[in-house]
């Protein structure tokens, strides 16, 4: 089974990514997390993009704020498919810059990329990513997503 690399700026945008993780650890999905800055450590951005697919990586999610390079940079080193999360940090233009810099990628480097701090919809991209080759984890989004229906219906019932 691939795995799904997690990455992130800095530890501060944890609390945001740890979405991503635990939702892939409920499809069952292997992770592997690590802290990859585009701009205080770029030649270990670009050996971490270079070498991700080597090491059974099938998809990467990379969170990041203000500047937020680090999606787009890894998605320049790596055919994997990336998955960029915005992540709203103290010092940012409530959100914005994180949004556009992951948003407005040039022609030829695309990054997916989800709401801000929406993180766990990026977990859940990278299992629909994975399932369509992978029948048994193809299997479980079916299911958490028969479980958010079943929610909306119990919701419904439970106003009449």
């Amino acid at each position: 089974m691939k795995t799904v690399a997690v990455i992130m700026g800095s530890t501060s945008d944890l609390p945001v990514m740890q979405d991503a993780i635990d939702i892939l650890k409920h499809f069952e999905i292997p992770v592997e997390v690590d802290i990859v800055s585009a701009h205080r450590t770029p030649d270990k951005l670009m050996e971490y993009g270079k070498s991700a697919a080597n090491r059974n990586i099938g998809v990467i999610i990379a969170g990041a704020g203000g500047a937020a390079h680090l999606p787009g940079m890894i998605a320049s080193v790596t055919a994997l498919p990336v998955i960029g999360v915005p992540v709203k940090s103290r010092k940012s233009i409530d959100g914005w810059d994180s949004v556009l810099s992951i948003l407005q990628m040039p022609g030829g480097v695309p990054v997916a990329t989800v709401a801000l701090d929406g993180a766990k919809n990026a977990g859940i991209l990278a299992a629909q990513i994975l399932g369509a080759t992978q029948e048994d984890i193809h299997k479980k989004v079916e299911e958490f997503k028969e479980e958010l229906k079943a929610k909306v219906i119990e919701g419904s019932k439970s106003l009449k």
